[in-house]
């Protein structure tokens, strides 16, 4: 494990003890409490899981799972459970692509997510991550309609060292990814980065200007490979969730990147997302430096989440 991938999760257990607080400790004490499995130590389990925000759908999978794992091996002692319930809430959490391709070909990303969720700083991370990497990148300021938020993202641009393109408050989006497409062709960019608005609440305009804005990039950029991120806020739980799901109905969703993890009780929405969706999450974000968005990986959220020590984790991989 490299000393960034460390250092990374050093910061997501000590993100993650509000959730772990509210899920671990719990699981702790029924597991303690009980000296048989029966009915209601499901239930109880189910609780702490519901509670932790992971979702009454994964919850209902995972106790299904681990009641059957319980029944295959034969476990007569709660103790004994702990491992399998961990290794039934990553198996919930598997999705079919976790693929990155947008860092192996020219492509454009496109990020949306409502106001508030940190979807424009989430575009600024995103873009210092992959000139880190050493490829040009070119952001568009398309969320024409929130108040400061090209002001905000030319921040980030320059905090991150990279161009970019921008219009007028209150602006037509999809003339502004127009100028943008034109100036990554022309500066023969790697990736070009477009955030977008994410007006859930009008969602008959949300849609017409998303498809106008994908029109623009089949038109004019067909070579480019096209990936749609949605942002959402860790810290509004179930409610995240539902976002995922709406615009997951108006756009074609690659990934998720989870904001705000560290600090919130409700870090179990990951789990709900992959577990529900079926759509990746991509990256998630613990804290506000550029370093702080990070590639997710299933595994490692939920052995952080459990706070199982790292030597466990070299002796798993």
């Amino acid at each position: 494990m490299s000393e960034e991938k460390k250092g990374f999760f050093k910061r997501l257990v000590s993100g993650l003890t509000k959730t772990r607080d509210n899920i671990v400790a719990g699981f702790d004490s029924i597991f303690n409490g009980y000296s048989s499995i029966d009915e209601d130590f499901y239930e109880e389990l189910e609780e702490i899981l519901i509670m932790g925000d992971i979702g009454i759908n994964a919850t209902s999978a995972i106790i299904e799972h681990l009641k059957e794992q319980v029944a295959e091996k034969h476990i007569k002692n709660p103790m004994e459970c702990k491992q399998l319930l961990i290794n039934s809430i990553k198996e919930q959490m598997r999705v079919d692509s976790t693929e990155y391709e947008f860092e192996n070909r020219k492509s454009v990303i496109l990020v949306i997510g409502v106001n508030g969720v940190g979807k424009t700083t989430s575009v600024g991370k995103l873009a210092g991550k992959l000139k880190d990497q050493g490829k040009k990148v070119i952001l568009a300021a398309a969320d024409t309609f929130r108040a400061a938020a090209g002001e905000q993202l030319a921040q980030w641009a320059n905090r991150a060292g990279v161009d970019l393109i921008g219009g007028q408050e209150g602006a037509d989006p999809a003339s502004i990814v127009y100028d943008a497409v034109a100036a990554a062709k022309a500066r023969n960019a790697d990736v070009l980065i477009c955030d977008t608005a994410g007006r859930l609440h009008n969602k008959k305009n949300l849609m017409e200007e998303l498809r106008k804005i994908y029109r623009i990039l089949e038109r004019e950029y067909p070579e480019a490979y096209l990936e749609t991120l949605v942002v959402l806020d860790g810290t509004t739980g179930q409610n995240a969730l539902a976002q995922a799901k709406q615009f997951a109905e108006v756009a074609n969703v690659n990934g998720i990147i989870l904001t705000k993890l560290d600090g919130t009780a409700k870090g179990g929405i990951a789990v709900a997302i992959q577990s529900e969706l079926d759509i990746p999450v991509k990256y998630i974000g613990v804290g506000e430096t550029i370093d702080d968005l990070q590639k997710f990986d299933a595994d490692a959220f939920v052995n952080a989440l459990f706070d199982i020590d790292e030597k466990d984790l070299h002796t798993e991989e």
